[in-house]
């Protein structure tokens, strides 16, 4: 499905030289062949990834990292900002997101400079940060509505793009985008708020006031393109006409900012072995067996899951590179596969050493169905080799939680017969 964007739709939506907003389409989808059913199926496999890396970089925050996302969503009203909190970071765990909307400032944020109240919420380290507005309304609605004097708006430009790169430089991926609706499908969608008893709820008495200002705004924000898209924080401007593309671009930006982050599992500050031989004091043998007997299928099933992840994720990148870029990427990920796979060797010999220790009978009887996982293990370690393992990783996934599920049921059922027959038994 990737094969949909004919280019990264940071390079289609990117504010370059010359950027002309009054001949902006707002109704393309730069850079995306596909239609409204294709974008759905590729938001949907794009969720799965996005999710899967929004998990790593959450790891990484938890585990003493410092690298972060700023995601920047500005538009007029009805330009569809919210549906980018519900439809892109509704895929995630919402406990990896910090969403906060800007609205007219507090008479406390008043009395403070106009970044205190957005510094304020910036996101943690392994967080994704979501801001509906944002400090561009201080160079927008301020100087559109006359708030404050040219003299003092003027020189906010030059400040904003300073403390953006401060967040660069200290580990903050920062993604802006715009979002661009047209004047004819904004006045139909206010249209539809005032109608709809359902939407009244978001529709504001100042939208109108707004709306005649539209040429106004329309100038601002060209010359905030002009002003602040730079290298480090560039602006993407998004045609807000069709509301299925932006929340498809917006996702598939994020999932490649993700994987240009080479995000891996942080490494513990302790020594598993150390640990699991401490926690198997506080186990029976019978239950270590137990776990010894599933160790191997559980962990190389993680290692398929990461090295799927891997594999999708390095044909999104590369998905324009020459051969050599490809080969060593698969490479890499093929190493890394290797090592995981050794520490499950390695955690595998030790649990059966510590349940030697406990009891020689229970070792001995599980001794043969740990050689059984692990010949299931060699089997599915061949995975990797080439890229074609990646193709449908979120199918593959779905598949094994579907046959996990009938697995469950039928143990369910079974367990529901036996007891049926105790109650028999009983009654007799």
């Amino acid at each position: 499905m990737s094969d949909l964007w004919l280019q990264d739709p940071r390079d289609a939506l990117r504010v370059g030289e010359g950027f002309d907003l009054s001949a902006f389409d707002r109704a393309g989808t730069p850079g995306f062949t596909g239609d409204k059913a294709a974008a759905a199926t590729l938001m949907a496999e794009r969720g799965a990834l996005l999710s899967e890396l929004q998990e790593r970089l959450y790891a990484n925050g938890r585990s003493g990292g410092t690298r972060n996302v700023l995601v920047i969503v500005q538009g007029l009203d009805t330009a569809g900002k919210g549906g980018i909190a519900r439809h892109v970071m509704g895929m995630v765990d919402p406990q990896g997101v910090a969403l906060r909307s800007f609205g007219v400032p507090t008479a406390e944020e008043r009395s403070h400079h106009y970044l205190w109240r957005i510094k304020k919420a910036l996101p943690r380290p392994g967080l994704i940060g979501l801001f509906d507005r944002s400090h561009y309304e201080d160079v927008l609605v301020v100087r559109v509505d006359e708030l404050v004097p040219p003299e003092v708006w003027e020189p906010r430009y030059n400040e904003i793009n300073k403390w953006e790169k401060s967040l660069v430089d200290n580990g903050t991926i920062v993604l802006k985008f715009a979002m661009m609706v047209s004047h004819g499908e904004q006045g139909m969608r206010l249209m539809e708020r005032i109608d709809r008893p359902d939407k009244r709820w978001k529709y504001s008495v100042n939208d109108l006031p707004t709306r005649l200002k539209w040429d106004d705004y329309q100038q601002a924000y060209s010359d905030v393109f002009e002003r602040t898209s730079t290298e480090y924080a560039p602006w993407y401007v998004l045609p807000a006409d069709r509301k299925w593309y932006p929340r498809l671009a917006v996702t598939e930006i994020l999932t490649r900012s993700l994987i240009e982050m080479d995000l891996r599992w942080p490494k513990p500050r302790w020594r598993p072995d150390a640990q699991r031989r401490r926690l198997v004091k506080t186990m029976t043998p019978e239950q270590l067996a137990a776990s010894l007997a599933e160790t191997a299928s559980t962990v190389q099933g993680a290692i398929d899951e990461s090295v799927d992840v891997n594999l999708e994720a390095a044909k999104i990148r590369d998905g324009h590179a020459d051969q050599e870029t490809r080969d060593s990427d698969l490479a890499t990920i093929a190493s890394r596969r290797s090592d995981l796979e050794t520490d499950l060797a390695t955690t595998l010999e030790q649990k059966r050493a510590l349940l030697e220790e406990l009891s020689p009978e229970l070792a001995a009887a599980s001794a043969a169905i740990v050689d059984e996982g692990t010949k299931k293990k060699g089997k599915k370690s061949g995975k990797g080799k080439d890229s074609s393992a990646a193709e449908e990783p979120s199918k593959k996934k779905s598949a094994k939680k579907q046959s996990t599920k009938k697995k469950s049921g039928k143990k369910s059922e079974d367990k529901a017969k036996k007891a049926e027959k105790k109650k028999a038994k009983k009654g007799k």
